[in-house]
């Protein structure tokens, strides 16, 4: 009887945890509008270590992101390692234009290549005269960056590199295509209001 009693406090008290747990997870959770306000690209970042956990949910979300066909076209290379991020930071930079020198600051940098499609993703492209693994990463780097500003990290894409130095620090074959450098870290920016076309500039209803 006294066991029972023990027993009894004890789920009564694995409940009352439970119970803490997840009004803290709503009290906390982020409505979608909310978190595509808050992702922004960041051009600033502190020198605060980005949590290991934090970059597998990251991989995880992006993991999760539809494509045609299934073809799954990516490999998302992650580096960390302090003298090959300034590698690829410089190989993503222009003196001349004066473009992304902030790159050095983010502690982590995902790198996204373009892997063969399946050959019903092949075959559709061929017909429709569309390749899709081009929209296939930009879903992945969508889903990279979403899934970051969750994690209260910043992030922005880089799309003006130098593949074949890229190509040629990371390792990767030839035949593949560096498509996006994302920077991955905590932002040392203020979140910015969106300035963005109105709705009815963008959108219109049955007809163009």
């Amino acid at each position: 009887m006294i066991h029972l009693r023990i027993h009894k406090a004890s789920f009564n008290q694995f409940v009352l945890s439970l119970d803490v747990k997840l009004i803290a997870s709503i009290l906390m959770s982020q409505s979608f509008q909310e978190l595509v306000r808050k992702r922004q690209s960041d051009r600033a970042y502190t020198d605060k270590p980005v949590e290991p956990e934090k970059i597998e949910r990251i991989l995880e979300a992006a993991r999760m992101a539809p494509s045609a066909c299934n073809a799954q076209p990516w490999k998302m290379i992650v580096v960390t390692d302090p003298e090959k991020r300034m590698q690829i930071a410089d190989a993503c930079t222009s003196r001349a234009l004066s473009m992304n020198h902030f790159s050095k600051q983010a502690p982590v940098q995902i790198v996204l290549v373009e892997e063969n499609a399946n050959f019903t993703s092949k075959f559709g492209g061929m017909v429709k005269q569309i390749h899709y693994p081009h929209l296939d990463l930009g879903i992945v780097a969508a889903h990279i960056c979403l899934a970051a500003a969750d994690e209260g990290l910043g992030t922005c894409m880089l799309g003006w590199l130098n593949e074949k130095k890229i190509r040629s620090i990371l390792h990767i074959p030839g035949s593949k295509k560096v498509m996006l450098v994302i920077l991955l870290g905590y932002s040392a920016q203020p979140t910015r209001e969106k300035k963005r076309k109105k709705l009815d500039e963008v959108v219109s209803w049955e007809k163009y």
